[in-house]
């Protein structure tokens, strides 16, 4: 099994580890596009209009370009600590075997491409939906490399990614999309609902308790299996596996 996160916009800081060494990543093909991505990072954080380009709230935007600006000079911290947020506060990593954790989960990312939970890098604000001068959108500055190189070998692919982060990397079969639904009965009919903040939150409980279980499922029937006998409301869908709340 093999679980793919995207990355959290809320991020722990600062770092407590060496600056970036960006040969030291996990997938390190994906260096000169790494170093690509950086540069024009690094140029459009010199341009008055870098706020509107990175779609930066406005009441975050001098951190968020200060830190872009300092990317090879700030310490870092492995991924497994950087991201907080919704998804990650519910998956409770560090009361996961690390080992196992590792092994089992992918963070995909605007800036970095793909991650392992071990690598180290510094916080920084780049989501995969925006459009980079001169390189545009990195979904698709992504695409070419990172089809060429993740290769899960049969393993069965668990995809919690949203949108823009599925964009970049469309998992070959078998693999299974985690979507999750609010189920409530109006005038007598049910009725399903997506609701975000607890969409993220149910994938990280379900990614949490799928690797803290042991399981190591290998078809979508046996995923389906896995996820119902940890208590949760679950069916196939096609190639997406449904969890339904009740509210």
């Amino acid at each position: 099994m093999l679980i793919l996160l995207p990355p959290s916009e809320k991020k722990a800081g600062p770092g407590d580890g060496p600056p970036l060494d960006l040969a030291r990543l996990s997938f390190p093909e994906l260096g000169p596009i790494r170093q690509r991505v950086l540069a024009a990072l690094g140029e459009v954080c010199c341009r008055d209009d870098a706020p509107e380009v990175l779609a930066l709230p406005a009441g975050q935007v001098d951190e968020a370009l200060a830190r872009n600006r300092a990317l090879y000079e700030a310490a870092t911290l492995p991924v497994s600590r950087l991201y907080t947020g919704v998804l990650y506060d519910n998956l409770k990593l560090h009361e996961l075997d690390p080992a196992r954790a590792t092994d089992q989960i992918l963070v995909f990312s605007g800036l970095w491409g793909v991650l392992r939970l071990t690598d180290r890098i510094p916080p920084y604000r780049l989501a995969m939906g925006v459009s980079l001068p001169p390189e545009g959108r990195l979904a698709a500055v992504w695409r070419p490399a990172l089809k060429e190189i993740l290769r899960p070998a049969g393993r069965l692919v668990v995809d919690m990614r949203s949108g823009p982060y599925t964009a970049a990397w469309k998992a070959p079969a078998p693999a299974v999309a985690v979507r999750v639904f609010r189920e409530h009965i109006l005038g007598g009919v049910p009725k399903r609902t997506v609701v975000s903040h607890m969409a993220k939150a149910t994938r990280g409980e379900v990614a949490h308790a799928l690797i803290k279980s042991g399981a190591d499922p290998r078809t979508p029937e046996q995923l389906l299996k896995a996820v119902a006998g940890l208590g949760y409301a679950a069916e196939l869908n096609g190639t997406n596996l449904d969890i339904v709340l009740n509210s």
